[in-house]
């Protein structure tokens, strides 16, 4: 009798699907199952119950502001109904109902990105390039789920824009920044020039500090030879220099 014994072995994070005579019949857990199978009736599809991930490269499109560019993405999905993932794609074939789906999601993704960067700009989409896929469009949602399929997250890989397109945007950077530096000079300068407004006003209207002016203007002549300086009215700091 074990001459007409199948083993199956159902690995954890995935579901066997059982046909029978080319029809589905059951669903098998991660386990390992023996079952007869006197006329060789019997075959096992197993499909992956955890995400995966496809990359899509080297994607042309045209912006709003008709600027030609290239991109990539990944994509992350995951099998949501089995049977009606089975029922879209060919289980038998020698690659594999895989192969197939991530061909359908390839194209699907494709129409919907190249639609949703076509009406950006591209020197928003430049600037916001984390956000452009921050949700899965509902529309590719939909459409997915047609295959018994559900896209997790999209992922921007890279964008690429022409060269001459990358020098534009490497001096408009370059002016930002030109300008910002500019701008705090300019604060600075305003801030010192504040600064000694006020400082003028206060030795203008303070003795003391004019004294000490005073003394500072004798020891910077004196430093230079032999001087008599003959003190006048010291309230007033008058002073007179004999050479």
């Amino acid at each position: 009798m074990t001459f007409f014994r199948k083993t199956f072995s159902i690995r954890p994070n995935t579901h066997g699907y059982l046909f029978r005579r080319n029809r589905f019949e059951r669903l098998l857990e991660p386990d390992v199952y023996r079952m007869f199978d006197f006329f060789s009736e019997l075959n096992l599809v197993v499909l992956p119950t955890t995400p995966r991930l496809l990359t899509v490269t080297n994607q042309e499109v045209l912006t709003k502001d008709n600027i030609a560019l290239r991109f990539s993405y990944f994509i992350e999905y995951r099998i949501i109904e089995g049977e009606k993932f089975l029922a879209r794609f060919n289980s038998f074939e020698n690659f594999g109902p895989l192969f197939e789906a991530e061909q359908v999601l390839h194209s699907l993704s494709q129409v919907s990105l190249r639609k949703l960067i076509g009406e950006l700009e591209s020197e928003n989409l430049n600037g916001a390039r984390g956000d452009v896929l921050s949700s899965v469009p509902d529309e590719l949602q939909k459409q997915s789920a047609q295959y018994g399929l559900e896209i997790t997250r999209l992922l921007l890989r890279d964008i690429t824009f022409p060269k001459n397109i990358q020098d534009l945007f490497a001096k408009q950077l370059e002016t930002k920044v030109r300008a910002r530096a500019d701008l705090e000079n300019a604060r600075t300068a305003v801030a010192a020039a504040r600064a000694l407004k006020n400082a003028s006003e206060l030795m203008r209207d303070d003795d003391n500090i004019r004294f000490v002016q005073l003394l500072e203007t004798v020891t910077k002549i004196a430093e230079k030879g032999k001087h008599t300086f003959v003190i006048g009215d010291v309230n007033g700091f008058g002073a007179s220099r004999k050479d």
